[in-house]
């Protein structure tokens, strides 16, 4: 005999969307790896007809395999937004190199433009206003190009817990924006709390930057995965919704869904419709198909696969 029981998820409770909701979820995006896409029959049966796809480039993963998800994931009718992330790009040529394998092979228009995870630099570049600085992204006609954006700071760029460095970076790319052609905007780390969320992108704004926002999200995934990746990834006050949700222990086996926080920042949203969140990007902690079925639940009409007729 169980010596608690824990309440499971009715999935047979018909799903209401929200409006609100609905809006904030469209177009959204979800970030994959080759390992993770493999596991993936046919992403059209999961993400909605041209989502944004970005994939992932963790250190020691094969160029080949990076263009190789690329490219099946254009030829699947997806938009394809690889990361770049500096620390693991030896020199010049070979982030040339890259370019023209992506765009090559997988007809790659997009970009993610990152620092990267390791703590010291393979080559000649060490972040993001580095690889701008090359010209190499608008020399190739690259039509968009996002780069990072951190909600509750970084101690890897601001080691004292300030974000003096964040934001003199951010106001850095804010200024590249005006001298390129490709459409701009910020992707951030995911985190948990819908405040600190709203006061750091009112606070944008009030610094002038104009870059729109995408703001990352965890997906659902089981608790202990959550805090596991959030403490690697430096997630800061949020990361008290966590914390708070294991002393629970009505839930401390339940998995842990976005829907408070997606539910607050389309109210907010809606609220305020010049808000500088204009999407949202999912980190899909607890699995592809896991995260596109609880968007398909929530986002109505923005969710809808690809495949879905």
């Amino acid at each position: 005999m169980a010596l608690l029981n824990f309440r499971r998820k009715d999935t047979s409770a018909p799903t209401t969307t929200s409006p609100e909701v609905e809006a904030l979820l469209k177009d959204y995006s979800i970030e994959v790896m080759p390992r993770t896409a493999e596991k993936v029959e046919d992403f059209r049966d999961l993400l909605p007809a041209e989502t944004r796809v970005y994939i992932a480039h963790i250190e020691g993963t094969p160029i080949e395999d990076m263009v190789a998800t690329a490219k099946r994931l254009n030829e699947g009718g997806f938009k394809v937004m690889p990361h770049f992330p500096a620390r693991i790009i030896k020199d010049k040529a070979t982030l040339a190199d890259w370019i023209s394998r992506y765009q090559g092979e997988a007809d790659v228009k997009q970009a993610l433009l990152l620092a990267g995870g390791v703590a010291s630099p393979h080559g000649d570049f060490s972040d993001s206003m580095q690889l701008l600085e090359t010209g190499l992204f608008d020399e190739a006609g690259f039509e968009r190009l996002h780069v990072a954006g951190h909600p509750e700071g970084n101690r890897d760029i601001d080691s004292d817990g300030s974000t003096a460095n964040v934001d003199a970076a951010l106001k850095w790319k804010n200024d590249f924006q005006t001298r390129t052609d490709a459409e701009m905007a910020l992707a951030t780390q995911f985190a948990f709390d819908a405040d600190p969320i709203i006061k750091w992108a009112d606070d944008l704004r009030e610094a002038g930057i104009t870059l729109p926002v995408h703001i990352g999200i965890a997906g659902p995934a089981k608790l202990q995965t959550l805090i596991k990746f959030a403490i690697a990834c430096g997630v800061g006050p949020s990361l008290k919704v966590l914390q708070k949700r294991a002393m629970d222990v009505t839930k401390l086996l339940l998995p842990y869904e976005p829907t408070d926080v997606i539910n607050a920042l389309a109210a907010h949203k809606a609220a305020n419709p010049d808000f500088n969140i204009t999407h949202v990007h999912f980190f899909p902690l607890g699995g592809i198909k896991t995260n596109a079925t609880w968007a398909q639940d929530n986002g109505g009409a923005s969710a809808v696969p690809a495949n879905a007729d």
